[in-house]
């Protein structure tokens, strides 16, 4: 069980292989383990390293609301990057993972050897947009702190409540990592300038614009669209997933 201490926030994390780094951060809901069907595929020429993002799965759930968001997510991403010994990886992620994945690669740019995303979008540039998506989440942590397991009944492919060590970290993360709260993003786009590969599930209909406009707006961006696949597209077609990826670093020589 590999640990990193963030000022006192354990974050859980796990590598396999060697060579260039790839990271792979998992989306609300889920842990490092949504990534399983990537691993062999990657690890034959790659160092894969997998985390748990606070109040998800292994890592700690802090009580404090501060220490969740943004901020605290891009700092502990750079911090596992320094921890392992990489100026700079391939980075992504599935939804909210990959949204923090595209606030890194503008936060700290020269850590970046390309970027992935997979089923995820940029915000909002409209308030009104962004307020009802902030409005969702709350209504999720609220829905979570009162229902517990059964809120994921009927939740996509990756999430997994049984992996998660203490259910009041979801409603946390949820509560103040899931909410935006600015354009920023999205705004910073055509200034990614990274290898990009876009991927999503012909069945996420929710992101099939996002995958779009992130195509359209970032340099050097390439999509794929991963037939029979949802919102979690690397599980539902890991092996069409893997593929794709296998391609792209290997076309960019990442």
């Amino acid at each position: 069980m590999s640990i990193l201490d963030r000022s006192g926030v354990r974050l859980y994390y796990e590598v396999y292989g060697s060579g260039p780094a790839v990271l792979l951060t998992h989306g609300f809901g889920a842990t490092s383990r949504m990534w399983a069907g990537q691993v062999e595929a990657l690890a034959r020429d790659h160092t894969v390293v997998l985390w748990d993002m606070r109040g998800h799965g292994q890592s700690d759930s802090p009580d404090t609301p501060a220490a969740y968001g943004e901020a605290q997510t891009i700092g502990d991403i750079v911090a596992l990057l320094d921890h392992l010994g990489f100026d700079a990886a391939v980075i992504g992620g599935q939804s909210l993972g990959g949204f923090m994945s595209m606030a890194v690669a503008l936060a700290y740019p020269s850590r970046l050897r390309g970027l992935l995303l997979v089923d995820t979008g940029p915000g909002y540039k409209s308030d009104d947009k962004r307020d009802d998506w902030n409005a969702m989440a709350l209504r999720y942590a609220d829905a979570i702190a009162k229902k517990g397991l059964a809120v994921f009944a009927k939740a996509s492919r990756e999430m997994r409540p049984g992996e998660h060590d203490n259910l009041r970290g979801l409603e946390l993360a949820a509560r103040h990592a899931l909410p935006q709260y600015s354009a920023q993003v999205l705004e910073g786009l055509p200034r990614i300038k990274v290898p990009t590969l876009v991927i999503v599930g012909e069945r996420d209909r929710l992101y099939l614009g996002a995958s779009d406009y992130m195509t359209e707006k970032i340099p050097n961006a390439t999509k794929v669209v991963l037939e029979d696949a949802g919102h979690a597209a690397n599980v539902d077609q890991p092996e069409a997933f893997d593929d794709a990826l296998r391609r792209f670093l290997d076309s960019h020589d990442l």
